[in-house]
């Protein structure tokens, strides 16, 4: 994994390998495919901001149930 401050883009390798393609998940998300299109890899551009919103919407409610628990 590695994280580009002065951008915030991170990068996370899955497995090492050629990239031959890419598919955009969703907007600032994009994986790339070798060419058997097993995912090698993840981009994910405004990572503090997508990653945020991705706590918020999925582990914050998790969290408060077991807490309330």
């Amino acid at each position: 994994m590695k994280y580009y401050s002065e951008d915030d883009v991170l990068y996370v390798l899955i497995k090492p390998g050629e990239e031959a393609k890419s598919v955009e998940i969703e907007p600032g998300v994009t994986a790339e495919l070798d060419r058997s299109g097993t995912i090698i890899g993840i981009e994910i551009l405004d990572a503090s901001k997508y990653l945020r919103k991705l706590i918020q919407e999925k582990l914050e409610p998790q969290l408060r149930r077991k807490v309330a628990s």
